[in-house]
């Protein structure tokens, strides 16, 4: 019986160890990907800029620090914890990788067959009902809204499956949300300025609204966390959130700014000419 016993322990000791290490080599695996792609760029006639390459290096390594054993295990028994990791890995993490344009430096890299399959993907209408910045509102904040204020939070606290389902979609439904308010890669039917200010402006609200509540009213409930490590968490979230989102707001006035000035130097030059 004994041997029974250690031989379990030992298997589910193996198993978490390599639970805790798989997401470390994705992030080596596209950290390696990406600079293969960029070193096939040398030789471009404009070549890769050296800050979309610290930005994805950014992004990657705010993911790293989500992912470390000691975190992890922080904000499996603190809700600050995992308030951290869910700022980190959904909205922190996805500006830096967003910023680097890795599907530019993927239709930079591929022969001109897999670009134009990737660029067909780009024009679908599924891509841009998907992409659209609401739809991707809808998926990032009511994910959250899902998480905190259903049962589902405590699911994420018995099965670990789950648990790594809620930060894959944290990372997903962040990366879109970004890339559809700030992304420079190339969006055929990206809406206008007003447009995405309004959704940016939305998210802000309904971020704060949800702390508030949870602040509040003790949200998520039912859980082993007592009234004090909720408010902190929630507190966390609201200060937090906001910090990420004027980065974003900032990042999208000046983008509209250089493409601004950008415009008006061409038409000066045109009217010169």
């Amino acid at each position: 019986m004994m041997a029974m016993e250690t031989t379990g322990h030992h298997a589910a000791a193996g198993g978490n160890a390599l639970a805790e290490i798989i997401p470390f080599l994705l992030l080596a695996a596209a950290l390696t990907i990406y600079l293969f792609a960029v070193a096939r760029q040398r030789h471009h006639e404009n070549r890769w800029s050296r800050w979309r390459t610290i930005s994805f290096i950014v992004g990657l390594s705010l993911l790293a620090v989500a992912m470390t054993p000691s975190l992890m295990q922080y904000a499996h028994y603190d809700l600050r914890g995992h308030m951290i990791q869910h700022l980190l890995i959904g909205m922190l993490a996805p500006l830096g990788l967003v910023l680097a344009a890795p599907l530019t430096l993927l239709l930079r890299t591929l022969p001109v067959q897999g670009a134009r399959t990737v660029t067909a993907v780009l024009r679908s209408k599924p891509f841009h009902w998907l992409s659209h910045p609401g739809t991707a509102l809808v998926l990032n904040i009511g994910g959250m809204y899902l998480l905190y204020l259903t049962p589902l939070y405590n699911l994420t606290l018995t099965s670990s499956f789950v648990h790594y389902l809620v930060h894959l979609h944290f990372l997903l439904a962040g990366y879109l949300f970004t890339w559809s308010i700030v992304g420079p890669d190339p969006a055929p039917h990206r809406p206008g300025m007003r447009t995405r200010l309004v959704v940016l402006f939305m998210s802000i609200a309904a971020h704060a609204f949800l702390s508030k509540f949870m602040y509040a009213y003790s949200w998520p409930r039912h859980t082993p966390h007592d009234l004090e490590q909720i408010r902190e968490a929630a507190q966390l979230m609201y200060y937090g959130g906001d910090f990420a989102e004027l980065l974003l707001v900032v990042v999208l006035f000046a983008n509209w700014y250089r493409t601004g000035n950008r415009r008006t130097y061409t038409l000066q030059s045109q009217v010169q000419r």
